[in-house]
């Protein structure tokens, strides 16, 4: 029985597919319970995300762990066998440290990986289907993912535009806690940066959109306010922060309007951060006085010197990992010798009992305790030496070097020929 990972990921299917094989955390103890009770695999854990779905399972049957994830969500096996990768053992162990450490994600060293990871084993542990050799296996991988990050810069630098205009506007404001921001537009890129300022807790966050039911939508999500796009001019004024990025083929803020707000601000300063393509804040707005406008090439060179520094970081990690997976292999190896070791003890605990027993018994009778003492050293030596010594005696000529070796080696014994 061997862990196995196996799955598909951003990097081997389209979104279409891996929308059709997601598992949502509700329904996770129920699809768990069910790949068990197959018998496809005995212990299991299963991590679903946007950008993947995993199983790690032990199992000797990996081809019907793949087939169970195709019918499970009524899919032929051909819709999702081509986007498939399977890894036996120390392939699995090290796909899951990297996972874990988040050198296997689309956005490098991204954090948000880890978490998700716990959540599926704490959903696994309450659907009863980990046992030892996952559970250790887990237990692990969040241990080398800790190292990681904290050993080497994986996460250490800004690798996404949302995160760089945080950035940006950090610099200008001594704290965002006391900051009014304002984002304009309700698409991704925009819903991507209220999640990286709302982890900052400004004063206040307020979505502007064309469609004042989109903008309300978003604004729910980050307990913001929402306006409509034209009350843009009354309300600039209004905000230290502006996040822009819109499909409109014109600008939307204007030179005179930006103007106008500092009029009102008494030219206290704005951070205006422009990431539309075409551009939504009109490119003049950056030679004002006491207006810092940000571009696309801007926060681009930050999120390009963040990358590099986590690239030189990767070689790093990937030593702690190749480390890590030999120790755990050795740990799984260590396993395999348990039962032997079990009956070599249970063999010994046998034939104390039965010398001990001998010796009561001899005590019994009044023999003397010297005596009885002699005989039970003497028996239980004589016993636990026989079967290596039939063992070497017995052996034909071509493996007795080979056993003698081996005694040696146990024993640590010094020969004298």
């Amino acid at each position: 029985m061997q862990v196995f990972a196996l799955g598909l990921n951003h990097t081997t299917a389209p979104l279409a597919v891996r929308e059709q094989v997601a598992f949502d955390l509700v329904g996770l103890p129920r699809a768990l319970h069910d790949l068990l009770r197959r018998r496809f695999a005995r212990e299991a854990a299963i991590l679903s995300t946007c950008n993947r779905t995993e199983l790690y399972c032990t199992t000797d049957q990996p081809e019907a762990v793949a087939q169970w994830l195709a019918d499970y969500h009524a899919l032929p096996a051909d819709r999702v066998r081509p986007y498939l990768y399977t890894h036996p053992q120390s392939a699995a162990i090290r796909h899951m440290f990297r996972v874990a450490a988040g050198l296997d994600s689309m956005v490098l060293g991204e954090p948000q990986i880890l978490g998700q990871l716990k959540q599926a084993v704490r959903a696994a542990e309450e659907a009863g289907s980990l046992g030892v050799l996952l559970g250790k296996a887990f237990q692990k991988t969040f241990a080398v993912a800790k190292e990681v990050r904290s050993t080497t810069a994986i996460g250490a630098n800004i690798v996404s535009m949302a995160a760089a205009a945080v950035h940006l506007s950090a610099r200008i404001f001594e704290s965002l806690a006391t900051q009014k921001v304002l984002f304009i537009g309700a698409g991704e890129m925009i819903e991507l940066c209220a999640a990286h300022f709302a982890a900052e807790k400004p004063q206040r966050m307020t979505i502007a959109n064309r469609t004042l039911e989109r903008a309300q939508v978003l604004a729910d999500r980050f307990a913001a306010d929402a306006i409509r796009l034209d009350e843009l001019g009354d309300r600039l004024a209004d905000y230290d922060i502006v996040v822009s990025c819109t499909a409109s083929p014109l600008p939307i803020v204007g030179l005179g309007m930006v103007e106008r707000a500092l009029k009102t601000r008494r030219h206290r300063p704005m951070v205006m951060v422009d990431l539309a393509l075409p551009r939504d804040i009109e490119g003049e707005v950056a030679g004002i006085d006491d207006v810092f406008l940000y571009t696309l090439d801007d926060l681009g060179q930050i999120v390009e010197a963040g990358m590099e520094s986590r690239q030189s970081a990767v070689i790093e990690a990937e030593a702690i990992i190749d480390l890590q997976v030999q120790n755990f292999l050795q740990w799984v190896e260590s396993r395999e010798v348990v039962p032997t070791i079990r009956a070599l003890r249970d063999a010994a605990e046998a034939t104390r009992q039965h010398e001990l027993e001998h010796a009561l018994k001899a005590l019994t009778r009044g023999d003397d305790p010297k005596q009885v003492l002699e005989a039970l050293s003497r028996g239980l030596t004589n016993k636990l030496m026989h079967p290596p010594t039939q063992a070497l005696n017995q052996a034909e000529a071509a493996e007795r070097e080979e056993v003698a070796g081996l005694l040696t080696r146990i024993y640590r014994l010094h020969t004298h020929k």
